[in-house]
């Protein structure tokens, strides 16, 4: 097939420009040409004459020719400089790079087409590296309303592919594979969705011949790349729900009725009966349930994971409760063995700090199956770890965990155990789509009753001595407060306020006897960390200085104030999720967000946001414009995300059209058997012959 020829035997290519392509593009084939897309466009309809230029440094075409060329020694090098002219005026182009090859490549007194920004200077315009193309050449070529422009790399400029190169390529690509590009959608979804041909599309997309093409070509392109990476999801889907075989919780017993009739701290809250009813409903298919909870802090995950731990049990079963730090662990098992105590279920926990002898006995009991519960860190992924009838995975903040670690568990049995996959980070509803778009999703989107929202401020360093008046206030009603430093020591490059220094300060602002202060960070030996928090639980101190480490996994209903020194300095998820480590009480809690006054935009906005609002999902929707997709997500997850065309971000109600039209055609009653559906199934699995986009495990 003509895509899946090497981008050297393309007329003007060659070995030395495909290896720089490949290197610096990732272009090796015919097919990644095509699909490398232009990211923006700019009207190329008019041309200026020198006489009409405008010293606003706009980027204009102009048709003139070069009289003559002197090379100018310099500093550093030396750079060109050619007099170029129409019959209105002169000005001057000039290069920096490439001196000798631009030089040699140069013809005298013949009609160029040049475009570029103009700079003005002295009373003379000059444009420095134009894009420059001899106009017999240009009248030859694919005419356009707009021009593209296609991403390049210092390297490919200093070797002479500049843009003018890349569409040169795109042209000659385009003569030699017209009309070649095999659809890859069925007419019914085109005529459906209102889409442009794939030929059609390309052609456009490359070589606009209007601003109305253009955009259809774009939304054309668009949807195809979303529908196929929703349609992957899906399948996959199905399949774990059709083929996975998982194990028949089909009992509610003693130790679930128990606990839910005698046990239960509190009345569960509408949004956690509906997710306990979707994971009952999952576990009880014969199919392996993979399941995303989302829930905002202090929503009351633990408790239905509890709950489901207890249906395992219920049904003979060992369940697995993974968490990323020793910290979340300890909660978690804390937490969960205050629940449990009533009902005698051996619970344990596994970490990296549990001693010898401890192991010696989880490993022995795992095996013989009285250990029902083992909550842990990454130990659990341990080879020796073996468990006797494994049937439950509880994942807390897995985007924490890599694939080949979550995979160890699967390893565990013959049969995958239900996976429950847990997060405080609320996912916006385009990541989760294209993320987890393979998992069911449940959502907890409502508190506690009896949870007061939490207060938050922002206030600049000059307030610091009234912010510390405030929390005198709240500490002489009986409160705690954390201090939380994003550094430990000084950095000579950042300007922000650093643990040890800020230690020091709040302990000559809050002396002993009538103040006590406890200090973690991340540093520090385990057993001295747990002690220092172990303080601060019990309420032996009353001030928490705190790098990120209690980000998660702290619950102190008495902590009622959160400080965030150089808060500017923090991503917004981060500060949500330290900002929910108070407000878990019955009392007001603030969050204090302490900045310097010289803060850029984008802090603004997120210090704006955390002020205006506790709701989570809105808080990741405007993380998810600032930062983009791949960095909320971390390199581990963003792989899906490397879109050819598409944003999630700016695309989101395409990417929800493209997964209800690809959900439409999976669940279809014919399935892969529709003749009305047969090219987009044909397409689909040659996709998934030459690249899965997401691995066998969530």
């Amino acid at each position: 097939m003509i895509f899946q020829t090497s981008i050297s035997y393309l007329k003007g290519v060659g070995p030395s420009r495909a290896q720089l392509l490949g290197k610096e593009l990732g272009i090796f084939t015919y097919s990644d040409l095509a699909n490398f897309f232009p990211f923006r466009y700019i009207d190329r309809t008019r041309f200026y004459k020198i006489s009409e230029l405008q010293a606003n440094s706009a980027e204009v075409q102009i048709v003139g020719k070069i009289t003559s060329v002197k090379t100018v020694k310099q500093k550093r090098g030396s750079r060109l400089v050619a007099q170029f002219g129409d019959e209105t005026g002169r000005m001057e182009l000039v290069w920096f790079k490439g001196v000798k090859w631009i030089k040699d490549s140069l013809k005298m007194n013949e009609p160029y087409v040049i475009f570029g920004k103009v700079n003005y200077f002295n009373g003379l315009f000059t444009m420095p590296h134009p894009e420059m193309e001899l106009l017999k050449d240009y009248k030859k070529g694919f005419k356009s309303a707009m021009q593209p422009v296609y991403r390049s790399t210092e390297t490919l400029s200093n070797k002479g592919i500049s843009n003018r190169v890349m569409q040169k390529m795109q042209q000659q690509l385009f003569l030699e594979t017209k009309d070649k590009y095999q659809e890859s959608l069925s007419q019914a979804i085109l005529r459906q969705e209102g889409l442009i041909s794939k030929n059609e599309a390309m052609f456009n997309v490359h070589f606009p011949q209007s601003q109305e093409l253009l955009t259809r070509a774009r939304y054309r392109l668009k949807f195809e790349e979303l529908f196929f990476i929703q349609m992957q999801l899906i399948v996959k889907n199905l399949n774990n729900k059709t083929k996975n075989k998982g194990f028949v919780f089909d009992h509610i017993g003693d130790f679930f009725n128990t606990f839910y009739s005698k046990h239960l701290p509190f009345d569960l809250t509408n949004a956690q009966k509906k997710v306990l009813k979707e994971i009952r409903k999952d576990v009880n298919t014969g199919a392996q349930m993979n399941r995303l909870l989302q829930g905002d802090v202090g929503s009351g995950k633990t408790i239905v994971a509890v709950l489901t731990m207890l249906i395992a049990l219920d049904n003979n079963y060992q369940s697995a409760f993974i968490a990323p730090t020793e910290i979340l662990a300890q909660q978690h098992f804390a937490a969960v063995t205050e629940l449990l105590a009533p009902m005698g279920v051996n619970v344990r926990l596994l970490t990296g700090s549990s001693s010898a002898s401890e192991r010696r006995i989880i490993h022995k009991e795992l095996e013989e199956g009285s250990l029902q519960i083992l909550i842990g860190t990454h130990a659990l992924f341990e080879d020796k770890v073996r468990f006797k009838n494994l049937g439950l995975a509880i994942i807390d903040e897995q985007h924490r965990f890599g694939v080949a670690q979550r995979a160890k568990m699967w390893m565990k049995n013959k049969l995958p155990p239900h996976v429950l996959v847990m997060t405080a980070t609320p996912i916006p509803r385009t990541l989760a789509m294209s993320v987890y778009g393979d998992l069911d999703i449940s959502v907890i989107d409502e508190l506690p009753p009896g949870r007061k929202a939490i207060r938050t401020i922002h206030r600049y360093d000059s307030n610091r001595l009234s912010v510390f008046r405030f929390i005198r206030e709240e500490i002489a009603k009986g409160r705690q407060v954390y201090i939380v430093y994003p550094l430990i020591k000084e950095s000579e490059q950042l300007d922000y306020k650093d643990l040890m220094d800020g230690y020091e300060s709040i302990s000559r602002e809050f002396p002993l006897p009538d103040y006590r202060i406890s200090i973690v960070h991340g540093k520090m030996k385990p057993t001295d960390k747990d002690y220092e928090m172990q303080r601060f639980v019990k309420g032996e101190t009353q001030i928490m200085v705190a790098t990120t480490v209690i980000e998660v996994g702290v619950n102190v209903p008495n902590a009622s104030l959160m400080l965030i020194e150089s808060a500017e300095r923090f991503g917004l998820s981060q500060l949500h999720q330290l900002r929910g480590r108070v407000g878990r009480g019955a009392d007001q809690s603030y969050c204090i967000l302490m900045t310097s006054m010289k803060l850029t935009k984008e802090a603004k906005t997120r210090l704006q946001t955390m002020v205006e609002t506790n709701d989570g999902f809105r808080i990741a929707e405007v993380d998810l414009k600032l930062r983009g997709p791949g960095d909320l997500m971390g390199t581990q997850q963003s792989g899906i995300l490397n879109l050819r065309i598409a944003d999630i971000v700016q695309d989101s109600d395409l990417l929800y059209k493209a997964r209800m039209a690809a959900k439409k055609i999976v669940y279809a009653e014919k399935g892969h058997k529709d003749p009305m559906y047969q090219t987009t199934w044909s397409s689909f699995r040659q996709i998934m012959k030459n690249k899965s986009i997401w691995s066998n495990i969530s």
